[in-house]
């Protein structure tokens, strides 16, 4: 195959796509943190599939156009870490084949190299050991190859880069040390691996197929006699039920739940695979429903018609927002936590967390209904802050300042630190201080046996976690979270903000708010954040 054009392009990327769909959770799995929100794999599956579908949308033949729509739809679907590093590997590889009609080996070779090349720019701080690893080590192998044997075969470059990905990722625990004392490979290096065996069984002639259940196929294709067209995203999801999803699981109440954000619901459940089907116009927040009973062995969501999101999106650009000084845009896992942000001058609130990282997209969105001179931006989480900045230079035409909190008491923090009356530097340099000064605290559940940093974690064991760092494994929550005050408080301590999640209630917060004030003079205050996951967050200042 001496050159690659449109139609096998397409070809390889929808394949690609699938190989990634269907082994999402796989690579959701290699997690270093035992906790239950791994998601690499949804985060590139969704990061993937919203660039994949825009570029099988253009009617052409010219492999640059298609590379055009695919970069396109990459940054602006880009989810967590690897969801932003992803998008900005084929941002590289559509800027070396922009003017390509068709593809030959060498310009594939140098396209791949030039795709590492633009991923490695985009990360301030360039972590080895992980997908950049992976992609660097690939492409420059694979253009030495193609270089020195003078290959002009495009599937043997393909097939060369495969070769390479798996032995890259193979050599990953040896340079990220936690990697190899938990025993896995990198999650991303992992995610960008599968996506380019996808494309190689494509140039094989084989495109990869998703695999679908016949109940997932026939929920997909039903239309209730009678209704109107509808709106939104069709979620599709097959769930693996966690042993406390298994004991409290009910179809009927989980449908009852998903009624309340959509309809064509379809449940069935099959011992500890749970299968769902429904149109909605909150994916994200179905997708959280799930996410708490279980881990996801499938996930797809597509929009159902594109015209009509169209249509609400100028309806909106029309609504022209208050002329302010400034905006804040900040990011919450749950409604409780989310009405604390409102309440401290926050103007949009963004749903999402660790469970589910909002899209350069979600906040492009949201920066268009601002009418702002500066614009603050809190992503509150390690995984967000780069989906937060690249939907900052998408909007470079405005005053957007991304802050470093990585935590939701950073986030609060930083907005208890918001003076409106302030010049912009001002408030930046005071919002920062906050985020600095604040000590951050969870509380959350093992998923399985491990070890971290020379610690043995139980399956089911209840761990602390000091400013992202586990630090501590207890048999329960609140001997847990005490212990973790222990850690926490010292005598400079002054306030301590305690916020209990779905799995916690406010009796447990209470005793656990004794148990500070018995260990020191620090101020507790007590709230209610709904957040999935991490039945505690304590921010301690």
């Amino acid at each position: 195959m001496e050159r690659i054009n449109g139609s096998l392009l397409k070809q390889m990327l929808e394949s690609g796509m699938n190989n990634l769909s269907n082994h999402a959770a796989e690579v959701d799995a290699l997690n270093v943190f035992p906790v239950p929100d791994g998601d690499t794999g949804t985060n590139m599956f969704l990061t993937v599939s919203n660039g994949v579908k825009a570029a099988l949308k253009e009617d052409t033949e010219h492999c640059g156009k298609i590379l055009k729509s695919l970069s396109r739809g990459l940054l602006m679907g880009a989810r967590g870490n690897s969801g932003v590093i992803t998008s900005q590997i084929f941002r590289g590889i559509y800027q070396e084949l922009q003017d390509n009609e068709t593809i030959d080996a060498s310009q594939l070779a140098h396209a791949l190299v030039n795709g590492s090349r633009v991923a490695y720019k985009a990360v301030m701080r360039p972590v080895e050991g992980t997908i950049l690893t992976v992609v660097r080590e690939a492409a420059d192998y694979t253009y030495a190859y193609t270089v020195t044997q003078e290959i002009t075969d495009c599937e043997l470059v393909m097939a060369k880069m495969v070769e390479e990905c798996n032995e890259a990722l193979l050599r990953t625990p040896e340079l990220l040390p936690v990697l190899k004392e938990v025993g896995v490979v990198d999650s991303g290096g992992k995610g960008l691996t599968v996506i380019f065996e996808g494309m190689l069984e494509a140039m094989k002639g084989h495109v990869v197929v998703e695999q679908k259940s016949a109940q997932a196929v026939e929920a997909s294709q039903t239309k209730v006699e009678g209704q109107e067209e509808e709106f939104g995203f069709c979620t599709e999801f097959i769930l693996k039920l966690s042993q406390t999803g298994m004991k409290h699981f009910s179809e009927s109440d989980f449908s009852n739940e998903l009624a309340t954000i959509g309809n064509s619901i379809v449940c069935v459940q099959d011992e500890d695979i749970v299968k769902v089907h429904v149109h909605t116009l909150e994916p994200f927040t179905a997708i959280k429903m799930g996410k708490r009973r279980g881990r996801f062995l499938k996930l797809k969501v597509e929009n159902m018609q594109q015209q009509h999101d169209n249509i609400l999106e100028k309806e909106q650009e029309e609504v022209v927002a208050e002329k302010k000084k400034y905006g804040i845009i900040t990011v919450a896992p749950g409604s409780g936590i989310g009405e604390m942000f409102k309440e401290l001058r926050a103007d949009i609130v963004i749903g999402g967390g660790q469970t589910m990282n909002p899209s350069t997209e979600d906040f492009v969105s949201a920066i268009g209904k601002l009418n702002c001179e500066h614009i603050i931006i809190l992503p509150n989480n390690s995984n967000i802050v780069m989906a937060a900045t690249q939907a900052a230079q998408v909007c470079e035409d405005q005053d957007i300042h991304v802050l470093p909190a990585k935590t939701i008491p950073q986030g609060i923090s930083a907005c208890v630190m918001f003076n409106p009356e302030a010049e912009i530097d001002e408030i930046i340099a005071d919002m920062e201080d906050a985020i600095a000064n604040v000590k951050s605290g969870e509380v959350t559940y093992a998923i399985k046996d491990t070890t971290y940093e020379g610690m043995e974690i139980k399956k089911d064991e209840y761990m602390g976690i000091l400013n992202r760092s586990i630090i501590l494994s207890k048999p329960d929550c609140i001997s847990a979270t005490k212990a973790l005050m222990d850690q926490m408080i010292d005598e400079d301590s002054e306030l301590v903000t305690l916020i209990y999640g779905e799995d916690s209630n406010e009796q447990e917060a209470e005793e656990i708010a004794e148990y500070i004030e018995s260990i020191s003079d620090a101020e507790v205050s007590i709230y209610q954040g709904n957040q999935p996951v991490y039945p505690f967050i304590i921010g301690v200042e």
